[in-house]
This record gives structure tokens, sequence and C-alpha cells, in this order.
């Protein structure tokens, strides 16, 4: 049994050595986790109320004392929680964001990144590496969508951590973007309609369309009609690479493109582009990765889309690339508080 209170002497602060550094990148797998973990078993949501110790919290979460206490501990170290005199845990201000239910709540993120569904499929990164397939396919012998449709606790922590993503998302973009300009928007994959519902509430001069298969169609209906904007927005059931509404103002891409290689990707927008009038601006809402040599989470994040999706995070470079074979020009990149930017593109000018 381990002594949980025994003090220790503190030992002085120095600089972390090249092999501690790498020795902690090395290790980070552990972290990832550990955090999930403690996340399903809502620990930081036990401590809202005040610190407690890990006997109380064991017997709260019916898991093994001293092993918990173990968990909590190096959690401690990692700046989630903090430990007192008594043995007992507090969450820090990272630890309060995997709460469920604060404002910005990062909880989706430990569950998901964690998650027995992710990592297989990230174990498997040097398949995906090699042959440039998705290892998620080569490990579950179905693509990911495949696997939801016949797993549906899987896909309720999905749909859950993508509702708790797009939630700051949305409140981001909205800050970053004026839509004013616009008089209808179309959303293409829109979802249920998290973010055309928002502008549609924040600039009432809006009409929307929200573009979707049917299955989602239908959720993205009920939702409409909640969020009482049912009279300004129209939901069409139909597959984007058929056919897009024509004629709209604006069109909107969240986070869509990154699911597809070039091909598709390249497709896709000229779909798009063919459905714009010559006014007309299309916004792909999406990560865009950093110069070479800059620390990026969005690169990471471009591996975690090889091995899960077969998509890919791209560069400004990249994305000038694929609109400009699409018969389309990028007018600005757009920062939002968010890991998300807003490519703004319109159709290319002809010469000659």
């Amino acid at each position: 049994m381990l002594d949980q209170h025994t003090a220790t002497p503190e030992l002085p602060v120095r600089e972390e050595t090249p092999q501690e550094t790498l020795w902690r990148m090395t290790s980070g797998c552990l972290l990832s986790q550990a955090i999930h973990v403690a996340t399903k078993l809502g620990i930081p949501d036990l401590l809202k109320d005040g610190p407690k110790n890990s006997s109380e919290l064991a017997h709260e979460t019916k898991t093994h004392a001293s092993s918990l206490y173990r968990l909590l501990r190096a959690l401690a170290g990692a700046g989630i929680f903090t430990e007192d005199d008594q043995g007992r845990f507090a969450p820090t201000e990272l630890g309060t964001l995997l709460r469920r239910d604060v404002p910005g709540s990062m909880a989706a993120a430990g569950l998901l990144f964690g998650s027995a569904l992710q990592w297989p499929a990230l174990g498997e990164l040097s398949y995906s590496i090699q042959t440039g397939e998705t290892a998620f396919d080569h490990h579950f012998g179905m693509t990911l969508w495949e696997y939801y449709m016949s797993h549906p606790e899987e896909q309720q922590l999905f749909q859950y951590a993508m509702s708790s993503f797009s939630a700051a998302e949305t409140h981001a973009i909205l800050q970053a973007y004026d839509f004013s300009a616009f008089r209808t928007v179309v959303d293409v994959a829109g979802g249920q309609g998290t973010l055309l519902a928002a502008i549609l509430s924040a600039y009432p001069a809006v009409r929307g369309t929200l573009l979707e298969l049917p299955h989602v169609a239908k959720q993205a209906e009920s939702f409409v009609q909640s969020a009482g904007i049912a009279e300004r927005c129209e939901v069409i059931s139909g597959d984007m690479f058929v056919s897009i509404p024509a004629g709209r103002d604006a069109y909107l891409m969240k986070t869509v493109i990154h699911d597809w290689q070039d091909a598709q990707a390249v497709a896709l927008l000229q779909r798009c582009a063919g459905a714009m009038p010559a006014h007309g601006k299309l916004l792909l809402i999406t990560e865009v990765v950093a110069p070479a040599n800059v620390p990026d989470p969005t690169k990471f994040m471009d591996l975690n889309m090889l091995v899960s999706f077969g998509g890919c995070e791209r560069s400004a470079a990249e994305f000038e690339r694929l609109l400009a074979e699409a018969g389309l020009q990028l007018d600005r990149i757009t920062r939002t508080r968010s890991p998300l930017k807003i490519v703004e593109c319109r159709k290319a000018e002809e010469t000659g």
C-alpha cells in the first residue's frame, strides 16, 4: 500500500535536460490516457464542490483506492489537479476544463482522444506512414463511418465530442467574422445546423439553407424548429458531391474539406464553384497548417486525420493550389479564437 502523506524534501528547480524533454515527449501517451481515464470516471465533476481524497473518490467511482491515488498523483504533477498535505485533490484551471458543465469544456477531448476507438488506429500510425492508407480501416476492417453504424455507443461519444467542439468553435467564428454582407447563406454538410442557426440568430436579415445527407437532414429539421429559425432556414436532403443549391451569397464548409484527399476535395470545390454566383463567397472553416518548424497542434491533428479518416489538414499554400484547380482563388485567411480559421474564397477571375 502506498504511503500517500509522507512529506518529502523539496528538490531544487533546474532546467530540463534534452533527455528529460524527450522522455516527456515520448511518454506523452501516458498523460493522454490518464486524462482520458480521469475524465471518463468523472473525477473533475466530483471535485467541483471541494477537495476529496482518493479513498472518497474511489468509493464514488467504484475503483481501487491506491491505484486511483497513483493516477491522481500523476495528473497533479502534470498540472491537472493539486494535492494538499492531507492527500486531498482539487482541480486546477486545466482540471476544471475537464468538467462537462463549464463553458469551454474540454471533457469531450479527454474522452475521445484516449478512447478505445482512437487508440488502436493511432497505434498503427506506422502502417499509414508506410502505405498512405487509413490505419483505422486496416485495423478494424471497415471505415470509421461503417464502424459507427454498428457501434452506437462509440457513435454517441463521437457526436458528443463534435457537438462540444462545435459550440466553442461557433462562438469563436461569430466573434471573428461579420456575416452582415450576406443575405443568403448555404451551410454545406452543416450537420444538425448549429453554426447556421447561430448565424441566423445573430443576423435577422439573413436567410439560410442547410444541405445534408437524408438521415442527418431529418435531425436538422427538428433542430431548426427548436431554434426558432424555421421560417428563415430551408433544410435540403442531398449529396454535396452531386448537387449544391445555386445562387446564394455565401457558402460555408466547416471541417468538411479535411475529410477528403485532394481528388475528392477538388471535385467538391468545383461543385461549389459551379453553384456560386459571380459575387459569391466560399468560406472554408478549417484548421490551417502552420509554416515549417512552427510548433502547431494542427500538424498532429493531420496525423489523426491520416490514421482515422484518410483525410488531411492543409497549409495556406496547399489550399491555394486546390482552389486554383477548382476555379477559385483565396482572398484572405481569418483567425478565430479556436483552432479553426476562415479561408475566404471567390471565383477566379477569367483571363484572356
